[in-house]
């Protein structure tokens, strides 16, 4: 039987809960990449951290990845957080996202990608956040 998220947040209190992507299969490739290891970085646009958003991630806190559905997925804690425009992430923290094998694949992905949510601009300030890998949820029970 899958955890419910009261049992996840019985498990990591004070834990944040978050649905990676835009999309049901963007989500379902996201969480993925986290099970695999390949992905041990994020980034969302600073704008959707403002007040009412996304809670920002903090160094130390572990957070709950949901899926698509609402279900508790993944569990990882923040080991690293820095703010800096899209036009100034390296090849190093993009690789480290897992999604793409080039600087110029991340761009392009990422470009669409807030496109779509609320607008783009190479200025555009991001918060950019590495983590690590604590528990795979789906593996219980």
């Amino acid at each position: 039987m899958a955890m419910t998220l009261d049992q996840a947040r019985a498990l990591y209190p004070g834990a944040e809960t978050f649905t990676p992507g835009d999309s049901r299969a963007l989500c379902d490739s996201l969480l993925a990449l986290m099970r695999s290891g390949r992905k041990v970085a994020s980034c969302g646009a600073a704008r959707d951290y403002d007040e009412g958003g996304e809670a920002m991630p903090l160094v130390g806190r572990r957070d709950i990845a949901l899926d698509w559905d609402g279900r508790p997925a993944l569990v990882i804690e923040t080991t690293e957080v820095t703010i800096r425009r899209y036009c100034d992430v390296d090849a190093d923290f993009a690789l480290s996202e897992g999604e793409d094998e080039t600087l110029e694949g991340w761009r392009e992905g990422h470009r669409r990608f807030f496109q779509r949510n609320g607008g783009f601009d190479p200025e555009m300030q991001l918060v950019c956040e590495r983590f690590r890998l604590v528990e795979d949820l789906s593996a219980r029970g």
